[in-house]
């Protein structure tokens, strides 16, 4: 039975968080008179000589709306990398507790995890990218405070089957956290309507791929109120920047837009996908959930290096088990995609 008091750690518990003025009162102040700021403003527009909202309220009540997440079950962080770690923090005593990874995946799970001196076990996945539930199982202890299961999957680009997942999620007393980065590429259903459904759920969103905010660094977690509150306790008092809140409440009002550009680069997706089967070095091109595609390619770490002198710049997964001479490669603009094919065919020509 999931006991999320027994999985916060003690000294988090002991915690006295910082308070500011400002989450002292209610309302809108006219004179602000507490922080030490510079009264007189900046060399900026705009109050960015004033700190910004510690708790993201506008941001927050608005991707409440689009998502359909009540706020107080939605933590924002200097990019997912942020709320990875202040799970950590909060859930995973130091030399003591252990995480499960299910690689390949996204390397911050384990780089944060090694950050933190958790000890990290590692459930490959199968041949087919889906999970290993039994090694998966005999894995966890009473000690396992986190599992970590991406969907759609990095490096793969592939969606985890829906019933491991929940399997999962009935059968762990710890957090599960599901990193849903991609999904907006996919056509799988998102977990977060199953927010209410199990309280060990954390699910990760951010703006930096189909919102196309990369440079903003803004990530979401969203979770019961319980690990929502001890997220906010451990997080720095304003630790979502006055620019960074302002821009992505513009990008909330343009739904529209995004979900143009999300429907070009899946078709983008499709018609590079097949164009790159058909280059005769490429041994295999995997299904894509995501807004990047994984391709097995002859001397994959050739093509890579050949195509640096080209001046594009893929992500080899060579080395990476279950990606063997693998490349992941980012769905592009047009032109991007013609002068990636275009370059792999000179590479052909030049190795006949």
């Amino acid at each position: 039975m999931f006991e999320l008091d027994k999985l916060i750690r003690e000294n988090i518990k002991r915690l006295v968080p910082y308070s500011s003025a400002r989450d002292e009162f209610s309302g809108e102040a006219k004179v602000f008179l507490d922080a030490n700021e510079n009264s007189l403003g900046s060399p900026l527009p705009k109050w960015y000589n004033r700190y910004p909202d510690p708790h993201q309220q506008k941001l927050k009540a608005l991707i409440s709306v689009i998502k359909g997440v009540a706020p107080e079950h939605i933590f924002l962080g200097n990019g997912s990398d942020e709320c990875i770690d202040l799970l950590f923090r909060c859930f995973c005593e130091p030399g003591k507790d252990n995480t499960i990874i299910c690689p390949p995946t996204y390397g911050m799970y384990e780089v944060s995890a090694n950050i933190n001196d958790v000890q990290v076990r590692k459930a490959p996945l199968l041949d087919d990218f889906q999970l290993d539930l039994v090694h998966l199982e005999n894995l966890a202890d009473t000690n396992t405070k986190i599992v970590w299961l991406c969907s759609p999957n990095n490096p793969t680009g592939n969606s985890l089957n829906r019933q491991d997942v929940e399997a999962v999620l009935n059968n762990f007393n710890g957090i599960v956290v599901i990193d849903e980065a991609y999904i907006n590429f996919s056509k799988q259903k998102s977990f977060l309507q199953e927010l209410s459904d199990y309280p060990n759920l954390v699910v990760m969103q951010t703006f930096s791929k189909a919102w196309g905010l990369a440079g903003l660094r803004l990530g979401i977690a969203f979770a019961s109120t319980g690990i929502i509150d001890t997220l906010d306790k451990v997080k720095p008092p304003y630790n979502i920047g006055q620019a960074t809140q302002e821009i992505a409440l513009q990008a909330l009002e343009n739904t529209g837009q995004v979900n143009d550009m999300i429907l070009e680069l899946t078709d983008m997706r499709s018609a590079l996908a097949d164009v790159l089967a058909q280059i005769p070095t490429v041994e295999k091109v995997y299904p894509s959930d995501a807004n990047f595609i994984l391709v097995k390619i002859k001397e994959a770490r050739k093509v890579y290096d050949f195509l640096l002198t080209k001046a594009i710049v893929v992500r080899d997964r060579s080395k990476v088990k279950l990606c063997e001479d693998c490349l992941r490669i980012t769905v592009g603009t047009e032109k991007e995609n013609t002068d990636l094919v275009d370059a792999l065919h000179e590479w052909v020509l030049m190795h006949v």
